[in-house]
């Protein structure tokens, strides 16, 4: 718009050059004019603004803490990351035209944090104030602020510990059937069956009700779209050997494939109440352990195919996307992560073996445990693990670089999914 009103001036003072010059009125008469018509074609080319909706389990919440943020540019890769997380002052950039509404909580203890996207949308022991911690959603709110005119507006919805086979299943995905475990110990129950995605799409509809709560230089006349969709899940499927029984040895199936389908049903139905038939749709794979077949166990491979999966079906081809997260594993930091495993591990085995037994008083097994974290951990590398992590490796260790490319990753394949 700036550059259509630079031309319409520019095409007044070349016309009164060729002509008499105007009488000043006559002039000032002409300027209004031409800054009325550059205030209507503001107004019309102001676009709706863009709703992306993420959702998942504690990995979607996001662990980690903010204190994490120096390590991301201790390497050179990406170290420009952090130049776009950090404002002038040096602390968490606040989005220039992102907004985002965060609805979480523990049981039936559910809130709502919302405001400009900053840090601190990450896990919050209360979902209304600043947990200190960023999820996926930072980076990923940051580079689409950056990518495109219009205002962003991030819905998110996570809770730790949440499965998709029952917690977040689907209308067509049916009525989870309780395997013998569950009715044993009474849980999982037809009533609760998808209470999380009802929940879910009821915080996406209540925000897309009333936006300006939410963004408050909202014009209702702009509108909205919903522009994308971010799945991050998984790990209570991955290790309910009930739901996903075990399979003979010599079987060619993947256990997990009821995964596969459960998701394209939650696809589909997220489209349908959505009324967006192809909307933009990425599945964040999990990645705990990394990429290196040698070092992820089988379990975990056929779990990452099954997440994948539907990312091919025909259906979905062009607007379903898989993205591997494992990618980003940090290998340095797991690797010393590993070693403070192996401390816990002395310890135990020194309670269990010796304290226990009256062979060895406390004082004198904490004084073991210590020359035995000394000889297998190095200062640098105990320094290296506080700059980096902040959380245990379920959660990628709490590592602020891991969940900073996470975000990045998704926002570059959104922006191909949308056709930017």
């Amino acid at each position: 718009m700036k550059t259509q009103l630079g031309l319409l001036l520019l095409m007044l003072s070349t016309s009164s050059l060729k002509k008499k010059l105007p009488s000043r009125s006559i002039l000032a008469g002409s300027l209004f004019a031409v800054v009325l018509l550059a205030s209507a074609g503001l107004a019309a080319e102001k676009k709706p603004i863009k709703v992306f909706i993420l959702a998942g389990q504690s990995n979607m919440e996001g662990h980690a803490r903010v204190e994490t943020f120096d390590y991301i540019g201790d390497d050179p890769k990406t170290a420009p990351i952090l130049k776009e997380m950090l404002g002038p002052d040096g602390n968490p950039k606040v989005a220039d035209n992102a907004w985002i509404s965060y609805y979480t909580g523990r049981g039936d203890n559910n809130g709502e944090g919302f405001g400009k996207l900053t840090s601190g949308y990450g896990s919050r022991p209360n979902p209304t104030e600043d947990g200190g911690k960023i999820g996926p959603e930072f980076t990923f709110g940051l580079y689409m602020d950056k990518a495109v005119d219009e205002p962003i507006l991030i819905i998110k919805t996570a809770w730790g510990g949440k499965s998709l086979y029952y917690d977040f299943r689907s209308p067509s995905s049916g009525v989870y059937e309780q395997t013998e475990i569950d009715i044993e110990k009474g849980r999982n129950t037809a009533e609760q069956n998808g209470h999380y995605y009802r929940l879910m799409m009821d915080h996406v509809k209540h925000v897309l009700d009333d936006i300006q709560r939410v963004y408050p230089e909202y014009d209702a006349k702009q509108g909205y779209e919903v522009s994308g969709f971010i799945w991050f899940q998984g790990f209570n499927d991955m290790v309910n050997s009930g739901v996903y029984s075990e399979l003979p040895a010599d079987s060619k199936e993947n256990r997990f494939e009821k995964y596969s389908g459960w998701m394209a049903h939650f696809i589909r139905d997220v489209r349908k109440e959505l009324d967006t038939p192809k909307l933009p749709f990425i599945i964040g794979v999990m990645g705990v352990g990394g990429m290196d077949p040698k070092k992820v166990n089988e379990k975990n491979q056929e779990f990452r195919n099954a997440m994948a999966a539907p990312a091919s079906y025909p259906e979905f081809q062009g607007n379903v996307a898989a993205i591997y997260t494992g990618k980003f594993w940090d290998e340095p930091l797991a690797e010393i992560q590993s070693k403070y495993e192996k401390v816990k591990g002395k310890r135990r085995q020194l309670k269990r073996n010796e304290v226990d037994k009256g062979k060895m008083t406390k004082e004198e097994m904490d004084a073991e445990v210590k020359r035995f974290e000394d000889e297998l951990i190095s200062p640098k590398e105990a320094a290296m693990r506080s700059r980096g992590a902040s959380n245990a490796g379920y959660h990628y260790l709490g590592c602020g670089k891991t969940f900073a490319l996470m975000g990045k990753a998704y926002a570059e394949k959104m922006l191909e999914l949308m056709g930017d």
